[in-house]
């Protein structure tokens, strides 16, 4: 079972967020589930997990974002990507009809939404994404912007595309952890073939 919870309380991402257990002490989370919360971005180069980044002397900012942190146990990196690419793809499915309505277009592409006007040609950035290991889970990071001021690329948030941040992280939770079950129960219905 997957354990979820939207966090009233503000609070900044820094990357030090994103390390082992840090739902269960923050967000009294047990076991493997994503946490969610509303706060400002900035995250040092020192603080990145990401090489590329890293190696480009980046960083990240946002005046304002929803914050996603999953841990997920028993599951290998890989597995921890392909949960990363889901749950990107249940986000980007919760805002494609309130966008389209509109007249933006969005896409996914890998781990990251964009978005741009129908007939404009400048795309915009609207998310972060990250999977790392620690020595007992696969940890996850989705910033979704809400205020992207201080971006470091063109970038777009909830609040030009007038989508209520709280309501959408609360129903992208929900989506996510009827996946997870579905995932679940998918793997315990079958008959074996020998």
């Amino acid at each position: 079972m997957l354990t979820t919870l939207f966090s009233e309380t503000e609070r900044t991402y820094t990357g030090s967020e994103l390390r082992p257990h840090f739902l269960l002490t923050e967000l009294n989370l047990k076991g493997s589930g994503i946490g969610a919360f509303q706060g400002p971005c900035r995250v040092e180069t020192a603080k990145l997990v990401d090489w590329e980044d890293r190696l480009a002397n980046d960083h990240i900012a946002a005046h304002s974002m929803i914050h996603f942190i999953g841990e997920f146990f028993g599951t290998s990196l890989r597995e921890g990507v392909l949960i990363q690419r889901l749950f990107m793809s249940v986000a980007f499915e919760s805002l494609l009809t309130r966008v389209q309505a509109q007249g933006w277009q969005i896409r996914r592409s890998g781990d990251d939404l964009y978005l741009k006007k129908s007939g404009s040609e400048a795309e915009r950035k609207l998310s972060v994404s990250i999977v790392t290991a620690s020595p007992v889970s696969q940890l996850l990071h989705v910033g979704i912007n809400i205020d992207p001021s201080g971006a470091t690329v063109p970038a777009i948030g909830l609040a030009e595309l007038q989508v209520d941040p709280q309501a959408w992280a609360k129903e992208v939770l929900s989506r996510f952890a009827e996946e997870w079950e579905g995932m679940e129960w998918a793997c315990v219905k079958v008959r074996p073939v020998v």
